[in-house]
């Protein structure tokens, strides 16, 4: 088995004890991530140590973004709460349901999904060959409750069965601010949110990413810091909360979001008929 230690020791600062089990299951993960990464180009990084670090832990980041049943805003490992209804259903024993939009070779859901098994995840992701990496990685660790949908975002976003179904959305390098929130914030329902880590200078991309999040219905929460010895390069945690339902007209037809984004006078233009 790979030796884990420094995944160990990050997930331990996030107040995260990782099992033996979930342990081999990362070390599996990471395994089978290298090997198909050969003829797939799932990553770049093919350094085990750097997975552990750069992928792993960086998307185990998450966690403290994601809500927390009884807990109030502003605390620790929950930015801001939880509806009443996703609380209830929680601590009736339900799981929460997350989607990861643009999924790529699994970062961050899959490694959440280990943290997290009780918790309903689909993956989302548009290249065959890694949509394909994905579904044998769902089979070989034997998640539960875990789809791949190898599809355009802006394309299930309008499936009835899909959009307004999650209480948590992912995106991980998927594109700016205002992309993430015209890609994402369709799938989350009202009280849900969308969690999208970052890197770097973020006061412009917020800025003009507020227009696009007030368009699907959303509105910034808090961004988070992420503070860890083994990532210490300015990263954090950009919440998007959904505070209504996302107009028809959103998202627009596949490739429109990356190619337009939902700047002030775009969005203006849309909500004139324009698409």
């Amino acid at each position: 088995m790979t030796d884990l230690r420094l995944l160990q020791a990050g997930a331990s600062e996030l107040g995260v004890v990782l099992t033996d089990e979930q342990l081999a299951s990362f070390s599996l993960y990471i395994r089978e991530l290298l090997k198909w990464n050969q003829r797939a180009n799932l990553t770049a990084i093919v350094d085990p140590d750097q997975i552990q670090t750069k992928h792993f832990l960086d998307s185990l980041t998450c966690l403290l973004a994601f809500p927390v049943p009884g807990s109030s805003p502003g605390r620790s490992g929950s930015s801001a709460g939880v509806s009443g209804e996703l609380t209830e259903r929680l601590n009736k024993g339900a799981g929460i349901s997350c989607i990861d939009v643009g999924s790529g070779a699994g970062f961050p859901g899959v490694p959440l999904k280990i943290c997290l098994p009780r918790m309903r995840l689909t993956l989302v992701e548009s290249v065959g060959k890694r949509g394909a990496f994905l579904l044998h990685l769902v089979r070989l660790l034997k998640l539960e409750e875990t789809r791949v949908l190898t599809v355009r975002a802006e394309d299930l976003a309008r499936d009835p069965s899909e959009r307004e179904q999650y209480d948590v959305a992912v995106a991980r390098a998927l594109s700016r601010l205002a992309v993430v929130a015209e890609l994402c914030l369709p799938f989350c329902r009202v009280g849900g949110r969308v969690i999208a880590p970052k890197k770097g200078e973020l006061a412009q991309e917020i800025e003009e990413g507020r227009a696009a999040v007030r368009a699907m219905g959303g509105e910034y929460g808090e961004i988070v810091p992420v503070r860890l010895s083994m990532l210490e390069d300015g990263r954090a945690l950009v919440v998007m909360h959904k505070a209504s339902h996302t107009p028809a007209q959103y998202p627009r037809r596949a490739g429109i979001p990356a190619k337009r984004p939902l700047l002030a006078a775009a969005v203006a233009g849309v909500s004139r008929g324009g698409r």
